[in-house]
């Protein structure tokens, strides 16, 4: 067990420092950074749909059915997602000292959704290597390459919500380690843990709906200019394609399905109890 739980604290501290990747930016020039900025923002909105509908919704979907249920915890994400952002702007407006606030509502929910979604992962990453350490270690590495994508069109988010560039790795690289306490959550409460996944991955999903459909594709709309859009459509679905990729590699180079063992690894956390 002991091995288990180092393995697993192991692999959600890298998974958090991958969120460090944002910091090449800082080696790129200003002028150069806001003209692909708009693109990054276009690769997130692809980035979390494709989080939504290629990962997060065909998970739960496999492991309960799309049941009612399923469909509540998904409008639930969504409700409680505007209900965030409506007080966001509603503190925005009402205390004085945020009356300069040039941060927009959207880099805050975007954070919030992108803490929720690393937690989830934090979860799955430590229910796989209750299973076995080698299933624990390929989750991981899947984890990472869907992360890489997505921290970076995250990033993209914040800066063009107003932040400055330190100010959105270290925010990035904190929502990063909810992954820890993911991780821990499930250490602690083993085969009980399976049943908060059931609420929080299509409560996630229905949250990154909101985020890309309500505030990143009115951004988008904002650019006016015909081969900038079109670049922006370019940028949009290559986000959406990276995650599809993401479930098909897999299944194109024969190896064993992993993400059927990602998927079904809690049901076996329960045996490793027993």
């Amino acid at each position: 067990m002991t091995q288990t739980i180092l393995y697993t604290l192991g692999s959600v501290f890298l998974i958090s420092i991958v969120s460090l990747i944002s910091i090449i930016a800082l080696g790129i020039k200003e002028h150069i950074l806001k003209k692909i900025l708009l693109y990054l923002v276009s690769f997130s909105t692809g980035a979390l749909f494709g989080g939504a509908f290629f990962h997060l919704l065909p998970e739960i979907i496999g492991e309960v059915g799309f049941t009612f249920q399923v469909s509540t915890y998904i409008i639930v994400g969504i409700l409680f997602s505007f209900i965030v952002e409506k007080f966001i702007h509603w503190r925005h407006c009402h205390h004085p000292e945020h009356i300069h606030q040039k941060i927009h509502s959207f880099a805050y929910m975007n954070l919030f959704g992108d803490a929720v979604h690393n937690f989830i992962d934090g979860m799955i990453i430590a229910a796989s290597y209750l299973v076995s350490i080698p299933v624990g270690i390929a989750t991981t590495f899947a984890v990472i390459l869907h992360e890489i994508p997505q921290e970076i069109g995250d990033f993209g988010v914040l800066l063009h919500g107003g932040m400055k560039k330190k100010k959105a790795i270290l925010f990035n690289f904190l929502t990063a380690l909810t992954a820890v306490l993911g991780a821990i959550l499930v250490l602690v409460i083993g085969s009980s843990s399976e049943h908060i996944t059931y609420f929080l991955i299509p409560f996630a999903a229905g949250g990154f709906i909101y985020i890309a459909g309500s505030d990143l594709i009115p951004e988008l709309h904002k650019e006016k200019d015909s081969k900038k859009s079109f670049g922006q459509l370019l940028a949009l679905i290559l986000g959406i394609a990276l995650m599809a990729g993401m479930v098909l590699m897999p299944l194109e180079h024969g190896h064993s399905d992993d993400n059927h063992d990602d998927t079904h690894a809690q049901e076996h956390v329960e045996e490793i109890h027993e």
